[in-house]
């Protein structure tokens, strides 16, 4: 794929990919915006036309085309090549050898999906009950109907399948595409149709509700080529742009939330579609913001459900908070109707994932007792054991022990419990580099490749990949090419003695996790306490 990146970015200057999000201002040779991640509070994100890459110092993100629309639309890089191609007018086929039968089986697919979602839309104008169902029972617009292109699936076993039959599409084409039943019939029958969007606008398969109270209340596409659950996030497409301008997201339940969400006003609001959430999906949602509000039920489900999300947060550097004033309603459709602006207001107040987790386990258990202590700090314990920033956890400590009436150092003596407690396991791999440790060191390399004689001592990884070797050279032009080599060795020293403190914290805060893990063994849980004395002396 290689040469059809190459092609697409010959057609396709970086100014007016960027300048399709952000408005760019010429600065010399190269441009300058305001962070599409709304981070920064003068224009620090910079374009470079002549080596087709930008940075941005706010965010600290940087790349060519490709990694800008990852980013900024949240999406992968193969969804990306194929929104640019299409953009630069390039046939990826021509390119892609033996992938060429795959590609013409998602054609056919995303053709018969359009097809299909273009008919229910049909049926649903025609059906009067339905109507008064979606309009009148659901209360929903007709610009609301039209943005998330809501349909109606006729009672008829065939009626979809003999309409794309005319249209020339076969019955394993249908099938692939995830629109026909074990039996060869149409999947969804008397059902208010809902599409599945990718954030090309394309659609991937849909969930259907039922117009009755007969069982299953939903019923979704099963897995295809084109929806995978684990990766999917409803309401996304539509969503997208208003979280990067407010620079927050609201995960609700269901996919009727999204959509009185949004119709409300409050257009963050996205869904994981009838599944759990995974890491994929907060990595997806990380691309976007890393403010994250949960709009979860206070009920055992919801309770699991939050302490799942912390797990998977901890490594992906997401402020995880929780929507919980609605005011008596059950969920935030119920708190729509009552009054939009309660929605909104709820929104605007989300109190933070841990303490949340922390009340509704003290509203469940009894902490005047010994067993409900005991119960607390076994999950208080756990909860602390998925984060990673040596602060958090130590202001967590200190909150969980004033609670108990215990001193912190009785709440670290406690071992971490095992067995049916132990729900979630960690992810894979530790924390990434923070953000402000990685800005030091992109600064640091950009001066060894570009600053000459300044002194930096630290030995750093240079990059072989062309486009970040081009994003430090605009760092360095940027920041550092208007400084006297007196000022450049100065501003080095002062860096290596930060970046060096930053590591010893790292390394302080990876030894202190370790610690509980070798309480049987005191002669390394001592070696382990002296390297942590001799890291703090520095």
């Amino acid at each position: 794929m290689n040469d059809a990146k190459e092609e697409i970015r010959a057609r396709l200057p970086i100014e007016d990919v960027v300048g399709q999000y952000i408005e760019l201002k010429r600065a010399g040779r190269t441009l300058k915006g305001r962070s599409p991640w709304g981070v920064d509070k003068t224009p620090s994100f910079m374009v470079s036309p002549d080596k087709g890459i930008w940075h941005d110092f706010s965010a600290n993100k940087g790349g060519d085309i490709f990694s800008f629309v990852m980013e900024v639309e949240g999406i992968s890089f193969r969804e990306a090549l194929e929104k640019l191609a299409a953009q630069a007018g390039v046939e990826l086929k021509k390119y892609s050898g033996g992938d060429l039968e795959i590609a013409k089986k998602k054609t056919r697919a995303r053709e018969a999906l359009e097809f299909a979602t273009k008919y229910y839309q049909v049926c649903l104008a025609k059906n009067k009950s339905v109507c008064d169902y979606v309009f009148y029972k659901r209360n929903l617009t007709r610009n609301t109907i039209k943005d998330f292109r809501i349909g109606y699936a006729p009672k008829t076993g065939r009626a979809l399948l003999d309409f794309l039959k005319k249209k020339g599409y076969k019955t394993p084409e249908l099938e692939s595409a995830g629109l026909l039943n074990q039996y060869g019939g149409d999947l969804f029958r008397g059902r208010m149709v809902i599409p599945f969007i990718d954030t090309n606008g394309n659609v991937i398969g849909y969930t259907a509700r039922v117009l009755d109270k007969s069982e299953p209340k939903y019923l979704n596409t099963p897995e295809t080529f084109l929806f995978n659950k684990s990766r999917y996030i409803f309401g996304l497409y539509q969503a997208k742009d208003s979280i990067r301008r407010t620079d927050y997201v609201v995960i609700v339940e269901g996919n009727m939330d999204v959509i009185s969400s949004h119709q409300a006003g409050v257009k963050q609001a996205v869904a994981t579609s009838g599944t759990a959430m995974t890491e994929q999906h907060l990595k997806i949602l990380s691309r976007l913001t890393s403010d994250v509000r949960l709009a979860y039920d206070g009920d055992d489900a919801g309770i699991a459900a939050t302490e799942r999300a912390i797990n998977l947060a901890g490594n992906l550097g997401i402020n995880l908070s929780v929507i919980s004033d609605y005011q008596g309603a059950k969920d935030p459709d119920e708190l729509i109707q009552k009054g939009k602006d309660l929605w909104q207001k709820a929104v605007d107040n989300p109190k933070p994932a841990f303490d949340w987790l922390l009340d509704k386990y003290e509203e469940k258990l009894n902490l005047t007792t010994a067993q409900g202590k005991k119960e607390y700090s076994d999950i208080a314990i756990r909860l602390i054991s998925y984060l990673s920033d040596p602060i958090v956890v130590k202001h967590y400590e200190q909150l969980v022990a004033k609670r108990l009436d215990v001193s912190v150092e009785d709440l670290k003596n406690k071992k971490l419990p095992t067995g049916p407690a132990h729900r979630l396991k960690p992810i894979k791999g530790g924390p990434g580099k923070p953000d402000h440790l990685k800005v030091l060191e992109d600064s640091l390399i950009s001066i060894m490749l570009f600053g000459g004689d300044a002194g930096v001592k630290i030995n750093l990884e240079i990059p072989e990949d062309e486009t970040k070797l081009d994003e430090l050279s605009l760092i360095f032009d940027t920041k550092f090419s208007t400084m006297s080599q007196k000022d450049l060795k100065s501003a080095v020293a002062e860096m290596q003695g930060r970046y060096q403190q930053e590591i010893n914290n790292l390394k302080i805060s990876e030894l202190s996790a370790k610690l509980s893990t070798v309480e049987d063994n005191e002669e390394e849980y001592n070696q382990i306490l002296r390297e942590i004395k001799k890291l703090q002396k520095g």
